[in-house]
C-alpha cells in the first residue's frame, strides 16, 4: 500500500464497487475526540447565548429518538412555549458530506414534533437550524453547496435572530456561528 496513491486505490475499488473509508487518527488518540470537544464547545457557546439573549426559550440538548426504526439525536431541541414554537438545532463543527447532513436533518425535523410531544411540549410549528462552526474549511464547503444549502435553509443568521425574538410560523435557517460566541 505504500506505493499506491490513493487516487488508485480509490479507482480500483470503485471498479469494483467497494467504498474505502479512511479514518484518521491524532497522536494522542481518536480523531473523535477532538471533534466531539469541538462539538461541545459549540453547544456550549449556543446555549449560552440562549441564556444570555432568549431566556424564555427552553433548550433539551442530545435529544435520542427512535421512531419507527428511525433513530438519531437532535442536538437541542428548542422550546418557546408562548407561541408553542420548536426548533430543531444541528450543530456542525465539521461539514464533510452536505447531502447526508440535509438528509439527517431533514429526518430529525420530519420527527421533531412527536419527540416533543413526548416531552409535554405540543407545537404549533417546528423549525430548523444549522449551526456551523466559522472555519475557513467549513465556508468553503458552505460556499461550494450554497445552492442546494440555500433551498433547503433559505434564511440566514439575522433572519433567525429576529424569528427567534418573535416566533410566528416556521423558518428554515444556516447560521456560521464564531469561535468567540
Amino acid at each position: 500500500m505504500d506505493t499506491v496513491s490513493l487516487r488508485i486505490l480509490r479507482r480500483v475499488a470503485g471498479a469494483l464497487d467497494i467504498r474505502v473509508d479512511l479514518t484518521p487518527r491524532w497522536r494522542a488518540g481518536d480523531l473523535d475526540r477532538l471533534l466531539n470537544a469541538k462539538h461541545s464547545e459549540l453547544h456550549e457557546l449556543v446555549a449560552r447565548w440562549f441564556a444570555d439573549e432568549l431566556p424564555e426559550w427552553v433548550l433539551a440538548p442530545e435529544v435520542s429518538f427512535s421512531i419507527y426504526g428511525e433513530r438519531g439525536v437532535i442536538d437541542i431541541l428548542a422550546w418557546h412555549e408562548p407561541t408553542r414554537s420548536l426548533v430543531v438545532i444541528e450543530l456542525k463543527t465539521a461539514i464533510a458530506d452536505v447531502n447526508e447532513l440535509l438528509g439527517t436533518f431533514d429526518r430529525k425535523k420530519r420527527l421533531a414534533a412527536q419527540v416533543a410531544r413526548e416531552r409535554g411540549w405540543d407545537p404549533l410549528s417546528v423549525s430548523a437550524w444549522l449551526i456551523v462552526s466559522d472555519t475557513r474549511t467549513n465556508r468553503r464547503r458552505l460556499d461550494a453547496h450554497m445552492a442546494v444549502i440555500r433551498n433547503a435553509l433559505p434564511a440566514g443568521t439575522w433572519a433567525i435572530r429576529r424569528w427567534l425574538r418573535r416566533p410566528k410560523g416556521d423558518i428554515a435557517a444556516q447560521t456560521v456561528w464564531p469561535a468567540s460566541g
